[in-house]
């Protein structure tokens, strides 16, 4: 079982500690940082975070030409991040030297590794736009089965994914592969923006190995009493 990552979708450094500061000092987290966050405030903030004992995945989500990428990786791998992200849009190429970027970062730091996931097709891309703007002719869970396939071939280590695509992942990709989550709301829930989703029991029984949430734990009554809630359910269900 994989952890539970707290995805810190607000704007301000003040912001992030304000809700961090609710939990217990000797809590060690899982927390997503995206791009509003690192681009406003620079690792630094990750150098804070990994200060306070908590485990980082930096979501950036590059993609550029492989030279370019490979670079950038190398000093996300020197910061000792958990989990990094690049679009599988990049191509094999452009995967494999951010994999190589990473690992060469993590040996000038002296620091682990980070595990690279690879983002398959934006959730906001439709079967339209994959058709008309892509010119993509394959169906959508075709063509996101083939972007994992040469995830995995290029050496990344998982992909982001919608819980109710991870059988299948499974199924045709192999299970020696990691499948991280987000759209993860309990019974009843908004789905905000996410039309895929499942709850945390749902995406465990699916295969699932982490899961990303934000939201419905940041924007809680009591943040630190949801994520202990989610985190329950999550380690409690059945695989």
């Amino acid at each position: 079982m994989g952890p539970l990552i707290i995805s810190l979708d607000v704007a301000t450094r003040k912001d992030l500690f304000q809700l961090l500061d609710q939990f217990d000092a000797n809590e060690t987290l899982t927390v997503k940082i995206g791009m509003e966050m690192f681009y406003g405030e620079g690792p630094q903030i990750v150098r804070d975070l990994l200060k306070k004992g908590h485990h980082i995945f930096l979501d950036l989500k590059l993609h550029d030409i492989p030279n370019t990428v490979e670079n950038g990786m190398r000093q996300i791998g020197r910061l000792g991040v958990t989990y990094t992200t690049v679009h599988a849009l990049g191509g094999a190429q452009m995967i494999a030297q951010a994999k190589r970027g990473l690992i060469n970062g993590a040996q000038d730091a002296g620091v682990a590794p980070a595990r690279l996931l690879a983002v398959t097709e934006l959730t906001s891309i439709t079967a339209q736009g994959l058709r008309n703007e892509q010119n993509c002719r394959l169906p959508m869970a075709e063509q996101v089965v083939s972007l994992t396939q040469l995830a995995k071939q290029a050496g990344a280590d998982g992909v982001i994914t919608s819980p109710l695509e991870v059988p299948a992942l499974r199924e045709q990709v192999g299970s020696d592969f990691l499948y991280v989550t987000p759209g993860i709301r309990p019974s009843g829930a908004s789905k905000d923006d996410q039309a895929r989703t499942a709850t945390p029991s749902e995406a465990a029984h699916n295969g699932s190995n982490a899961l990303v949430i934000g939201r419905p734990i940041i924007q809680a009554a009591d943040p630190v009493s949801a994520y202990h809630q989610y985190l329950k359910e999550w380690q409690n269900a059945e695989r």
